[in-house]
């Protein structure tokens, strides 16, 4: 490759990943050089309240997915019995469910006027809340089991695969040494799964923290209920930007504990490694595990997908009009035109950390060399960063841009062209991009990596170099990766809300926005259609990937 190639390869790369750094370094930067006017009355008032809810309510989310996941993996992990193929996969069905739809429908089922109450009214002659105590479901508490119910999947398939990867040998040698039953648990099982459940545990963590529908609608405020609050109710951005600072701190906290807890994994003699036998289970030991395994996944998913049918239905008429082809438009065009580029910048990102990988020797390309190796995990952060502060990230360097492009038309003596950047669909897809590019990244380089080094030297030798050895050899051979990251990225774009929200142009809904704005509005019976679409076009990932990746840890 020439050196006009390399030179622009190498800009491209800096260019995407810049992009894909932006919200971070925007925060930092507003955070430093602007004083937010309310920081030091919300420090003096609000604020510590918003961060003891924050920490309470992760800590609340973590403790109670992790006593819905474990119980369940080490059942679907260690016994045989009917259904255990079908329950593997289905326990991960919550994930398809936005928490804030959760939460309303069981608002709408345990609430004084829900059919719960008033059927233990009825049963026991009860006439007024006076006469009996019922545990509320808005609280910080409910919030904290809502999430919990969506969320304890992560937790459950980290640990569920962890568990598969285990050796038989070191469960029958420590049976040899006289370790069983609970001690086998304690001293061989649990430090061995240990670090897949604090990724599981991070990722749940996270996703707590950023979450805002849920919290929103119980009126629970948090951190990220501050970052809105502050921006649209105060108008101050640099006081939003000063808290999204604090949020993206408490996050860089978590993926470093996440990592301190498995410093020291090892992983040995994994081409010896099998399948554990399966034990049966019979009796009432069977009955109680798939009583609560299918109690649990009914509670998260198979309850709240039955009451959205039910209202979409009975309000069908109401739900099928003008407005919701108009929003289902809005989310489709957004969404495929995010996952397309999304994944074209992923595309010619891992292209570049390939071509420079192969070129390990020569000096001239030292800093190719150190971008691919270094730019590449920082550009997949964004799925880190919550959607509130990646709104907040993207915001201000767009309205910058807007201002300085507007002072240009008028020094040039032209029309003003507006909001081009902040105020357009412009806005809304970067957000989508760079949350999802660790999906994208992660799907393409996993193909990419597949494809033999050797291919790309016989390329060479038939001329084939640079972005023709792309287009010609490795792109006809990527078009799995392609498929599955276009299809992650597009979905989880159609169910983002967070970022949706904050950076929708004006009079622009999607369907996730307006099944949230109608739930807020206690009108989610006009939205069931919608929601109910958003939830089946979140199970299609769910069910490939869990099924795949269980299918391949269960065949080794």
């Amino acid at each position: 490759m020439n050196k006009f190639w390399r030179i622009s390869w190498f800009f491209t790369a800096v260019v995407i990943i810049a992009f894909f750094l932006l919200p971070i370094a925007a925060i930092l930067y507003q955070s430093t050089f602007s004083q937010g006017e309310s920081v030091s009355h919300l420090w003096n008032t609000v604020l510590f309240d918003y961060l003891k809810n924050s920490l309470l309510l992760v800590g609340g989310t973590v403790i109670l997915s992790l006593i819905f996941a474990l119980p369940c993996s080490w059942i679907v992990s260690t016994f045989q019995f009917k259904g255990q193929g079908v329950l593997q996969w289905v326990m991960c069905l919550p994930l398809a469910m936005p928490p804030y739809l959760v939460g309303y429908l069981y608002t709408d089922l345990l609430d004084f006027a829900g059919p719960v109450q008033g059927a233990l009214r009825q049963l026991f002659g009860w006439s007024s809340g006076q006469d009996y105590w019922f545990p509320p479901i808005r609280t910080l508490g409910g919030a904290c089991l809502v999430l919990a119910l969506v969320l304890y999947p992560y937790i459950f398939l980290l640990t569920r695969i962890a568990l598969l990867e285990q050796s038989e040998n070191l469960n029958h040698s420590a049976k040899i040494l006289g370790v069983s039953g609970w001690r086998l648990i304690k001293k061989v099982t649990f430090p061995l799964v240990r670090p897949a459940m604090a990724i599981g545990t991070a990722l749940v963590a996270m996703e707590t923290l950023g979450d805002f529908g849920t919290v929103s609608y119980f009126a629970v405020p948090t951190l990220t209920t501050a970052v809105y609050d502050t921006w649209f109710g105060l108008g101050d951005l640099g006081t939003a930007s000063q808290i999204s600072l604090l949020m993206l701190f408490l996050i860089f906290l978590l993926l470093s504990l996440e990592r301190y807890s498995r410093r020291k994994q090892k992983l040995y003699q994994r081409g010896y490694e099998r399948r554990q036998s399966l034990r049966p289970l019979h009796g009432w030991k069977l009955w109680l595990a798939q009583s609560y395994c299918w109690g649990l996944v009914s509670f998260a998913f198979f309850i709240p997908l039955a009451k959205l049918l039910y209202w979409s239905y009975h309000y069908f008429e109401q739900s099928w009009d003008d407005r919701f082809w108009h929003y289902a438009y809005n989310s489709l065009s957004v969404s495929i035109t995010a996952a397309l580029i999304s994944v074209l910048l992923a595309l010619l990102l891992l292209f570049f950390k390939r071509l420079n990988q192969q070129r390990l020797t020569q000096r001239q390309n030292r800093s190719g060399q150190y971008l691919a190796r270094y730019g590449l995990p920082l550009s997949s952060l964004g799925y880190a960063v919550p959607g509130t502060v990646l709104a907040i990230g993207l915001m201000i360097p767009f309205t910058t841009a807007d201002h300085w492009l507007n002072d240009l038309m008028r020094w040039l003596d032209r029309p003003l062209v507006g909001l081009v950047f902040s105020g357009s669909m412009f806005a809304l897809v970067s957000a989508y991009i760079i949350r999802f590019s660790a999906m994208s990244i992660g799907s393409v380089e996993t193909s990419l990596n597949k494809i033999a080094p050797s291919l790309d030297m016989a390329s060479r030798t038939l001329g084939y170099n640079g972005l023709k050895m792309l287009l010609r050899v490795h792109f006809p051979l990527l078009s799995k990766g392609l498929l599955t990251a276009l299809m992650l990225v597009f979905l989880e774009s159609m169910k983002e809300l967070n970022a949706s929200l904050l950076l929708r142009p004006f009079n622009f809904d999607t369907l996730a926005t307006h099944v949230f704005t109608l739930t807020s509005d206690e009108q989610l019976e006009q939205a069931s259609l919608s929601a109910v679409f958003l939830v089946l076009v979140g199970l299609v990932p769910v069910i490939i990937l869990t099924r795949s990746l269980l299918a391949d840890k269960s065949a080794r």
